[in-house]
């Protein structure tokens, strides 16, 4: 069989296994009917995210994305309290939907093309992007990384936005944020690039560092539910409820008093 038959073929049963797959997920997933029925949201959520999701020292869920879960159980069912938090690492995020563990996933989940063949996004609640850490006092601003030493996660698309930007610097492959931090603090690296939200987080916690407003890419951080003809109220519920958070501000200053604006 030729090359290009065998890739056609090959690409057609990849979309079918997909349909498939993401047809019979759909069919578990509850309705906004059966969610108002059972009178709780089940939203996965990653907790380890501060300040988008993190626990406090009382053991507490905070951050934005904790709020916005509330504030949709309350849009949704009419009470605030009314949420069932399920914590997944990022790998889990998007089956805990597709499998129906989930009615929602609100965890740092940008809407992409190859995401949004699987799951339904709604519209925005907050624009992350790539920014840098550094706690080297001879970096006062974005230009003065050109010729700098960058850690980034490895196989992580940062890579390919900060070399875009810096073709010049020394980017260093980390396995992890804490591989960064560890860099850093040995003094191996002069800065380290990685999410907005995450590095917000981060100098909250390590206030000796400083985050530079490089805005080098943005990633629309929304609402993932699951697809479907039967999901249609849900998904326009939830971006009814987004629409007006915006309109009112509340979501501006929710998103402030978190330190991400």
């Amino acid at each position: 069989m030729a090359p290009v038959m065998m890739h056609r073929l090959l690409r057609t049963s990849i979309a079918a296994l997909s349909t498939t797959f993401i047809a019979s997920s759909a069919a578990i997933a509850a309705d906004l009917e059966e969610i108002r029925a059972r009178g709780r949201l089940i939203v996965a959520i990653n907790d380890d995210a501060r300040p988008l999701a993190f626990r406090d020292e009382g053991g507490e869920l905070r951050g934005l994305e904790i709020d916005v879960a509330r504030h949709l159980a309350e849009t949704l069912i009419g009470d605030r309290q009314a949420v069932e938090f399920l914590n997944v690492s990022n790998r889990e995020r998007l089956g805990a939907v597709l499998e129906g563990d989930a009615d929602v996933a609100i965890a740092r989940l940008s809407a992409t093309p190859p995401r949004s063949r699987l799951v339904a996004f709604s519209n925005y609640y907050y624009l992350d992007g790539t920014d840098f850490v550094t706690r080297n006092t001879e970096i006062a601003a974005v230009s003065d990384l050109r010729r700098a030493r960058i850690a980034v996660l490895e196989n992580s698309d940062t890579i390919a936005i900060v070399r875009y930007r810096f073709p010049n610097a020394d980017l260093v492959g980390v396995s992890s944020y804490q591989a960064a931090f560890d860099l850093l603090e040995s003094e191996a690296a002069d800065a380290f690039a990685g999410d907005r939200s995450i590095l917000t987080g981060w100098v909250q916690e390590h206030p000796e560092y400083r985050r530079l407003d490089a805005q080098l890419s943005v990633a629309a951080l929304c609402v993932a539910m699951p697809k479907g003809l039967q999901h249609a109220r849900l998904h326009q519920s939830v971006n009814q409820a987004i629409a007006r958070w915006q309109s009112s501000e509340w979501l501006r200053d929710t998103t402030r008093r978190w330190g991400l604006l």
